[in-house]
């Protein structure tokens, strides 16, 4: 259910509808340099030292999102400026009042380790232009304003203090800059605001020690050829080598990025992200909370899928983290410690068919994962692979099977959940499990007439 919840996609679709803005959306950026022109050719794959930069996230499987802004201090959503037309003075008088606390990215870090997850990436701009790192090329950034210190540099040395990989996610997209509009039908802007950004970026990847990802948002108002999106990624790749970079700069980058809901794309690695509630930064109203039960779906459903889960935190102005995210993931981390062979490092899985199972896969080893309790009898039907052994696997009680050429059943499990979140029996297959449930169920199934 979505509220005041929308997608960035969602968001720019709406800005397209008001008219005015319609043809500067559907332009690139009206007169381009032949400098621009020529980056007019889009990759066709991921960059080069795509396998070695990515085999880390491919364990990982689980990160934390970061919205944390101006926006945070007027609680109604991190789209506020936009979708209630504050004036860039009057938005403006915001930095000043932005004064978190020291060191509020520890408790970040320290939850997100709680919770499982094995890497963060923080909002080092967002739509609004405000900078959370320090920049020479703008006053507008947190050292210069009511925070009085570098916050980017602090969120680096909280991860890292905590063991997890660390990433900054980056708006191209910019309603504070003069040009960040006006860019899309005159050169001169454009060529303002794409060094502008470029400087940013160099800064960030500069400044900072490793970085692990560069996570970009919304092109608006410009294609890839007027981004230089080319000569983005290639500086990148210089002052990070190991960097991954995902692909909203409109190029494919190293992960694709979709939002608010889970789509295993063939042959390509990417990363759901997703709220808590219905909001990306503190929205003091938004009680729509996802449960712990539903959190643990969703990661399971993407480690099955081969991708991994991204969820967001949008902490208070201060930088405390909502008491609600901190009970939500305090439960998650708990199943999270107790089934992590399940998650982390889990392959693609060809089994996905149930009306109360969600599953994973670490090569022959089937991890069912029941989140509805049946009773005694768990079924699994249309499964090719014969089940040569299965176990809870928590507790490592062994499993009766019985499996015929329409399911496999497993047996003599409890009356109640041993996990109300999820219970995982993990069955050990004679290969890879698959499921075949139109050949093996609907159309093997004998049938009879009346």
């Amino acid at each position: 259910m979505k509220r005041s919840g929308w997608t960035r996609r969602e968001s720019l679709a709406g800005l397209a509808a008001g008219g005015a803005l319609a043809g500067a959306i559907t332009s690139s950026c009206g007169k381009q340099s032949p400098e621009s022109k020529a980056e007019a050719r889009v990759e066709a794959g991921p960059p080069a030292g795509h396998e070695r930069r990515i085999a880390w996230w491919r364990q990982a499987r689980f990160g934390m999102f970061i919205h944390w802004g101006l926006y945070s201090v007027l609680g109604r959503h991190e789209w506020v400026m936009e979708n209630e037309g504050i004036p860039i003075p009057e938005y403006e008088q915001l930095a000043g009042q932005f004064k978190p606390k020291p060191h509020a990215a520890r408790d970040w870090a320290r939850l997100a380790k709680q919770a499982g997850m094995k890497y963060m990436v923080m909002t080092s701009k967002h739509h609004e232009g405000f900078a959370n790192f320090s920049s020479k090329l703008t006053d507008y950034c947190a050292p210069k304003k009511g925070p009085g210190r570098d916050l980017a540099a602090e969120f680096v040395e909280a991860a890292r203090g905590e063991g997890l990989r660390c990433g900054f996610y980056y708006s191209l997209m910019d309603w504070h800059h003069p040009d960040g509009a006006l860019c899309a039908t005159d050169e001169q802007a454009r060529r303002r605001f794409v060094d502008y950004i470029h400087g940013q970026i160099r800064e960030l990847l500069t400044n900072y020690g490793k970085i692990d990802i560069l996570w970009y948002d919304v092109p608006w108002p410009l294609d890839a050829a007027g981004w230089e999106s080319e000569k983005m990624n290639n500086m990148v790749f210089q002052l990070q080598p190991d960097i991954i970079v995902n692909n909203r700069n409109k190029l494919p980058g190293d992960f694709s990025t979709p939002e608010q809901r889970i789509v295993a794309e063939a042959d390509k690695d990417w990363e759901s992200c997703m709220t808590m509630n219905d909001s990306w930064g503190y929205q003091k109203a938004d009680d729509n909370w996802k449960t712990p039960k539903t959190i643990v779906r969703n990661l399971i459903t993407c480690a099955r899928g081969g991708g991994n889960y991204l969820l967001n935190i949008g902490p208070k102005p201060d930088g405390s983290i909502p008491e609600e995210s901190v009970r939500i993931l305090t439960s998650v981390g708990k199943w999270v410690d107790q089934n992590q062979s399940t998650i982390f490092g889990a392959e693609r899985c060809n089994v996905a068919r149930s009306s109360y199972c969600n599953f994973s896969r670490k090569g022959n080893t089937l991890f069912i994962h029941v989140y509805d309790w049946p009773g005694d009898t768990v079924a699994i039907g249309g499964l090719k692979t014969r089940v040569k052994s299965a176990r809870l696997l928590v507790s490592g009680r062994e499993v009766k099977v019985e499996q015929d050429e329409l399911r496999a059943r497993f047996t003599g499990l409890p009356a109640a959940a041993p996990d109300s979140l999820a219970t995982v029996i993990a069955a050990e297959c004679d290969s890879e499990p698959a499921q075949d449930m139109v050949e093996i169920v609907r159309k093997g199934r004998k049938r009879y007439k009346a």
